[in-house]
């Protein structure tokens, strides 16, 4: 069987392709998030129905994780992982789950509180979205030097994935807009939530390898269940679920840190996750 698709891929070059493909759908993904967001700025849009703009364009980031995570798996499968597949991932994640959230939050911002923000809090803002924009392309350009020295990822890698803080900021949208939450409340809160994720992402704390973490659920009897639990818990409350799921990822890493540091435990993550 082995032998058979080793053979059809040579037989179809245009196999190798398809992982930069799936990279640059996840690149438009991105693109089309940032020209959706960008629609809150038109004239019949206000605080209120304008969430259904940032809802959209947070689904379009989503959309784009989906591919960024296929991308790497079909590289492996046809045997197609080069260095410029690499880069080529790096620029992607940097446009979708680099730009893309950060610009959702400094609109979203100004929109939910009604352009009601003096110079110093519009300022602030700038530089809560940009300390997120900094720290994504700080980490993807590790992720870029230790895939050019060929140091392999393990089970976890210091810092916040970036796809991760990514989901992180579009699960919280998703979920303003579909409760009566306080918008301007969450205006306040939104940037900063957004900075502290950034300093996540260039953090030395250890988060799980998410993929290898699923891999592995087959030969962990405790890992499957915990899986069919947050299936079934995302198909009955669905966003309010994954709103759970994905903030409790990100409180796992501080949460573990603290706990191994207490314990005088020392840990030695790879630096970034890999493609390969």
């Amino acid at each position: 069987m082995k032998q058979r698709f080793r053979e059809l891929i040579k037989t179809n070059r245009w196999l190798k392709c398809v992982p930069n493909s799936l990279t640059l759908c996840n690149s438009l993904c991105g693109f089309a998030a940032i020209l959706y967001t960008l629609r809150a700025y038109e004239r019949f849009y206000n605080s209120s129905n304008a969430l259904s703009v940032f809802a959209t364009s947070a689904v379009l980031i989503c959309c784009a994780m989906i591919f960024d995570a296929f991308d790497g798996f079909a590289a492996r499968l046809f045997n197609a992982a080069s260095m410029h597949g690499i880069q080529m991932d790096s620029l992607a994640d940097m446009v979708t789950f680099g730009v893309a959230p950060a610009t959702l939050v400094a609109i979203m911002t100004h929109s939910l509180r009604d352009w009601d923000l003096n110079r110093t809090q519009e300022i602030m803002v700038y530089i809560l979205c940009s300390v997120y924009l900094g720290c994504a392309a700080l980490r993807l350009a590790t992720y870029n030097v230790h895939a050019i020295l060929e140091k392999k990822s393990g089970d976890k890698f210091s810092g916040l994935p970036s796809p991760g803080a990514a989901a992180a900021i579009c699960v919280v949208v998703v979920f303003a807009s579909t409760t009566n939450i306080g918008l301007k409340q969450l205006a306040v809160i939104l940037p900063y939530y957004a900075a502290v994720l950034g300093l996540l992402m260039v953090s030395p704390i250890p988060y799980t390898h998410a993929a290898k973490w699923l891999l592995s659920v087959r030969r962990n009897r405790k890992r499957a269940l915990l899986l069919v639990v947050m299936l079934v818990a995302v198909a009955v409350f669905r966003i309010q679920a994954l709103t759970v799921i994905i903030t409790l990822y990100i409180l796992s890493g501080p949460a573990g840190w603290l706990w191994r540091k207490l314990r005088g435990e020392t840990e030695t993550p790879a630096p970034a996750e890999s493609r390969n």
